[in-house]
């Protein structure tokens, strides 16, 4: 069994979809689903041109993608909206994506509008009207009692009814068996479609005997019946005319009351914002400028367009008023002077121009606002600039001994915090240029991010070079190492210091000792971290200082590493050979800057070569050591 919910909605939705069809079959369309054939808004285009017998101009007749749809959709909407059809809630999403009960909900917004809505019965409109003639036509039968547009049709003899009161020709009421609701109502519904022309929007299932039939169904196929009839009512039609008359006479000093208390309104509000402008001020910050400015906005995107559109409809208004009056020739209407078109167009001419002198005065402000935030960020960028490059010229124009060179950047060091804060206030008159949408300045051509990069530089100069001076202190110190020791173990310790940080972690500190060739297992490796780095700087995770790895290599070397060792592991990274290539260094995993040292320094090998080397080049190792071990001689015997 379906819920009475589901009931009611398939119930519209066929009714409402036959509705659709009758309406569409004047441009030889017709659709089948009602939510899936309106999704792409092609089809309901096409309705509401029909309706409203215009075009909505160029659309997406083919809509593939889903913003073609929505477009289609959204100028549907905005056709409905423009004839002022009152929709709640529906948006272009809603028929994209199928929401049926918003698509039954819209449907039958225009089946009121261009179906419903021009119902007229003794005054009353729409529903009510409907309902009054259905009422009025069956009055006589008291076999029909209809109270409404659902459980009064239940037996079909109102829709018999209606037939017998119109077209007497065409069914015999009085012979009907009144118990047969199925059979009555078969026969209403076959005579109405084939005699009358109305389209069979219900099914007899639709309303006999069911406990609730859908109003707004019902609704929209007894509106055809109405119209169908309507041009038959020629005395009713006479009758409506005169009553109409007196209706218009009755509206005219309605009208007539409209517009004045509306006018009223009008001069009033325009008045009052002109005043508000008058009184107002600038506190001097971008923000609050821009705050009147978006107030501004606001005003011009909303409070203006209802006037502009208030001023207009009163124009309208009193247009009508004297036509209404002209058609039954009565006396002429003349509003009050003060409240005239004439003196809401000279309140609505003042108002153009306060309205320009309050654009000019926001403009201006603004202009100088941001000026200002242009020249103070300008004069403190430009001072930062030059303060860093005072400091990079100090430090690339140190010389003299290590100590008094240590001291001298251990003070450029001290210079650090203060420019970080003053490196902040730039930001901060930075982030108020960006809220200023500032996106140029002239007075300087150096922006936050290119200062905080130089910054970044001195500060990483001054960090390697106090780096520098305290690692020669320590390697002046370190009287066990030979020059070439020094230099191969300090050119190690930067090239696997990654960070800069003159430290090497646990990773760093092993691939240094491999590469110097002492090599130890994991928990070998582990255990000589732990013993150089110490207790303290390893609960700080402070890595092996470079002092530290130098007296550790210090311990490892010490009478080691003599000229006859280093000639042998030549030899072993040779295998043997008289000459060493580039892969055999490669191999035998040497950093690529000692390896290209190397390859610079050491004099080509002329003699012969094995086959597999004879497209490389090959080094004289042994002539590069002879040499090397005779100029330390020299320099040990001077």
């Amino acid at each position: 069994m379906l819920t009475v919910e589901k009931q009611w909605v398939n119930v519209q939705q066929k009714t409402f979809t036959k509705w659709l069809n009758d309406k569409l079959k004047a441009r030889l369309l017709a659709i089948e689903d009602l939510v899936k054939d309106l999704s792409d808004g092609v089809i309901l285009i096409h309705l509401l041109e029909i309706l409203g017998n215009e075009s909505l101009g160029r659309y997406a007749s083919k809509p593939k993608l889903r913003v073609q749809k929505f477009e289609n959709v959204n100028k549907s909407l905005d056709f409905i909206r423009g004839r002022r059809i009152q929709m709640t809630n529906i948006g272009a999403e809603d028929i994209v994506d199928g929401n049926r009960k918003i698509i039954l909900g819209l449907i039958w917004t225009l089946i009121l509008r261009f179906t419903i809505s021009d119902i007229n019965e003794e005054g009353m409109t729409a529903k009510e009207g409907l309902l009054l003639w259905c009422q009025r036509k069956t009055a006589c039968y008291e076999d029909v009692e209809i109270r409404d547009f659902s459980t009064s049709w239940n037996d079909g003899l109102a829709f018999c009814a209606l037939l017998d009161i119109h077209r007497p020709d065409l069914i015999d009421y009085d012979a009907l068996d009144k118990k047969d609701h199925r059979g009555n109502m078969k026969l209403a519904f076959e005579i109405a479609s084939n005699e009358i022309g109305i389209p069979d929007l219900l099914d007899v299932d639709d309303v006999c005997d069911v406990p609730r039939p859908d109003e707004r169904s019902l609704m929209t196929y007894i509106a055809y019946w109405f119209h169908a009839f309507s041009q038959l009512e020629r005395v009713e039609n006479a009758g409506r005319r005169v009553e109409k008359f007196v209706n218009n006479m009755h509206g005219a000093w309605d009208m007539q009351s409209g517009y004045e208390r509306r006018m009223r309104e009008l001069l009033r509000v325009i008045r009052a914002q002109r005043e508000s402008w008058k009184n107002s001020s600038f506190e001097g910050t971008y923000k609050d400028v821009k705050e009147q400015a978006h107030q501004f906005a606001l005003y011009k995107r909303h409070e203006k367009r209802q006037w502009v559109a208030e001023k207009s409809d009163l124009a309208a208004l009193l247009g009508n008023i004297k036509t209404k009056l002209g058609t039954y020739r009565l006396r002429s209407y003349e509003p009050p002077k003060e409240l005239s078109t004439e003196a809401c167009d000279h309140e609505w001419e003042c108002l153009t121009k306060d309205e320009h002198q309050r654009s000019q005065l926001i403009n201006e402000t603004i202009r100088d606002i941001k000026n200002a935030l242009r020249r103070s960020f300008a004069d403190k960028a430009n001072d930062f600039a030059l303060t860093l490059k005072t400091l990079s010229l100090a430090i690339s124009g140190l010389d003299g001994e290590v100590e008094d060179q240590l001291e001298h950047v251990k003070r450029l060091n001290d210079n650090l915090p203060p420019l970080d804060a003053f490196l902040d206030t730039i930001a901060e008159l930075d982030e108020q240029c960006v809220e200023a949408n500032i996106e140029e300045n002239d007075f300087t051509t150096y922006t936050l991010d290119e200062l905080s990069y130089e910054l970044s530089l001195v500060r990483s100069s001054i960090s390697k070079k106090l780096a520098f001076l305290e690692n020669q202190m320590v390697a002046r110190n370190m009287t066990n190492l030979t020059p070439i020791q020094l230099e191969e173990f300090e050119s190690v310790f930067r090239h696997f210091d990654r960070d800069s940080s003159n430290t090497l972690q646990e990773l760093e500190f092993s691939a240094a000792l491999a590469s110097l060739g002492l090599v130890y297992d994991e928990q070998e490796m582990h255990e000589v971290y732990v013993e150089v780095c110490g207790a303290e700087r390893l609960a700080q995770n402070a890595g092996v200082s470079f002092e530290q790895f130098i007296r550790f290599m210090v311990s490892v070397t010490e009478d080691q590493n003599t000229a006859e060792q280093v000639f042998q592991s030549f030899k072993e990274v040779a295998d043997g050979k008289p000459y060493v290539t580039e892969m055999d260094l490669r191999h035998s995993l040497i950093p690529d800057e000692v390896i290209e040292h190397l390859v610079k320094t050491m004099p080509p090998h002329e003699g012969p070569d094995l086959l597999e080397d004879r497209d490389l080049p090959k080094f004289d190792y042994i002539s590069f050591m002879n040499r090397m071990i005779e100029d330390q001689k020299r320099k040990d015997e001077e």
